[in-house]
């Protein structure tokens, strides 16, 4: 029989790597990065040498790297096989992977310049630019609903997920116990009621489902209530003459943010004049939402044409893209009536430590939050109210007013994973992934509890039959 064995993203909402091996072919689900916590660094680091030569293909759910941002140490450790994705997830893993390595060179040179001064062994790169380039030769674009053999006796399905651009729901079928098999991942299921995505698909069959269970442990606020808790922000900054800082993910939230705001813009409810977009990642991806406009929601689309903008950043008259360093450090000498949005999304690196170290300090400034923090970020202390940070070896205090929206998240809440799971017909056997421990638990009560669900939570290294 088909086995599926658990190497990453157990427990953790990082890291995500499964493991599917038949009698005839080894299939690679996913090739995340850890991300967050202080033994990541060791955990990416770590040899895949092994595991290259054992599979035979990789299948990708969507191009967030805690989902592919490991792929490129994949193909330096030797695998050279076949990449599945959609299309959309391929145009986004150039923008993404070749972000990773830039920001890993940089990174590693800091630390063994650190290393030298100490007389340690210096460092060699998790991956480079070569690797990336290399990576993306090896995609294959998938269209979804479109069933492909992508081994032998294996075939691939992929459906929209409604999570970012290009986000799949996996389905693979296979020959295991003298019948066909099939297993489904949801990948990150989206919430339906995010703007410019589409709603996730539903199936209805499966032997085994692995599901995501980061907001396993509650839902998110109504849309319109986080809209106007977001419009009421913004009055009180323009106020008391404060700048609002939000931290975005490059891919999905920072292009949900700029819909957002121009919606409110054209509603007169945006008293900014100046909002700027200080990250070369979310302005390229940006772009390529708007190239790929067919990929995207037709109805929020409609809408935003009628708002009087084309695309997402004409959409907003008084949005500034900073691409270069020099853009980047002006913003930092306005003290207020500015709307900065930056990477990274949980804080951990990026423009945003910059902006951060500027205005965390003046308590007439304001941090809005406005996606998932791990355990470990910077994004999690700050959520969970911590009065000092240390940001370039220096100490500084947060008197900013921090503001977390949870309405704008890209994940499906817990009731849109419940009734997702609820859809299938045939009762499979659903593990939970992509979740912290209380988050998994609670979702596999709830599941239990409205529907009878077989909701188990395997461990790392735990290997089960599909």
């Amino acid at each position: 029989m088909p086995q599926l064995t658990f190497l990453g993203a157990t427990g953790e909402v990082t890291g995500s790597r499964y493991l599917l091996e038949t009698e005839q072919a080894k299939i690679l689900l996913e090739c995340g990065l850890w991300q967050g916590s202080a033994k990541s660094e060791r955990r990416n680091r770590a040899s895949l040498k092994r595991l290259a030569k054992r599979i035979d293909a990789v299948v990708l759910s969507h191009g967030h790297l805690d989902h592919a941002g490991l792929l490129p140490k994949l193909v330096r450790d030797g695998f050279r096989g076949p990449v599945f994705c959609t299309a959309g997830t391929r145009e986004l893993l150039g923008i993404m992977l070749r972000d990773a390595a830039h920001v890993m060179a940089k990174d590693l040179e800091w630390e063994n310049r650190r290393r030298e001064r100490a007389d340690r062994k210096l460092l060699q790169p998790i991956y480079d630019i070569e690797d990336v380039e290399a990576a993306l030769d090896l995609c294959e674009a998938v269209r979804f609903g479109k069933p492909s053999s992508v081994a032998p006796g294996m075939q691939l399905t992929l459906h929209d997920a409604g999570h970012i651009l290009g986000s799949a729901i996996v389905e693979l079928q296979m020959e295991g116990g003298g019948r066909r098999r099939r297993l489904v991942f949801s990948g990150d299921l989206g919430n339906a009621d995010s703007v410019l995505m589409n709603t996730p698909a539903r199936l209805e069959h499966a032997d085994m489902v692995l599901l995501e269970s980061t907001y396993g442990n509650r839902d998110h606020r109504p849309l319109d209530a986080t809209l106007d808790e977001l419009a009421g922000i913004l009055a009180t900054a323009d106020r008391e003459g404060g700048n609002v800082l939000i931290p975005a993910f490059a891919v999905g939230r920072t292009q949900e943010m700029l819909y957002h705001l121009g919606m409110l813009h054209h509603a007169g409810r945006l008293p900014q004049q100046k909002v700027f977009l200080d990250s070369p990642m979310a302005i390229e991806v940006t772009r390529l939402y708007d190239r790929l406009s067919h990929l995207l929601d037709a109805e929020d689309l409609e809408i935003l044409r009628k708002a009087g903008g084309d695309d997402l950043a004409r959409a907003l008259p008084q949005l500034q893209l900073t691409q270069d360093v020099e853009a980047s450090m002006a913003i930092n000498r306005i003290r207020g009536g500015a709307i900065i949005i930056a990477g990274s999304g949980m804080c951990t690196g990026g423009r945003i430590r910059h902006h951060l170290k500027y205005n965390l300090w003046r308590q007439q400034n304001h941090l809005v939050i406005v996606g998932f923090q791990a355990q470990g970020t910077l994004g999690r202390l700050l959520v969970d109210g911590v009065r000092r940070v240390k940001l370039f070896g220096e100490e500084i205090a947060v008197k900013a007013q921090v503001h977390t929206l949870g309405g704008f998240s890209a994940h499906a809440g817990q009731s849109q994973l419940v009734a997702w799971a609820a859809g299938f017909r045939d009762r499979p056997v659903f593990q939970l992934v992509h979740g912290e421990p209380e988050a998994r638990e609670a979702l596999a009560l709830a599941l239990h509890a409205g529907h009878d669900i077989d909701a188990r939570q395997a461990e790392p290294g735990d290997t089960v039959m599909v």
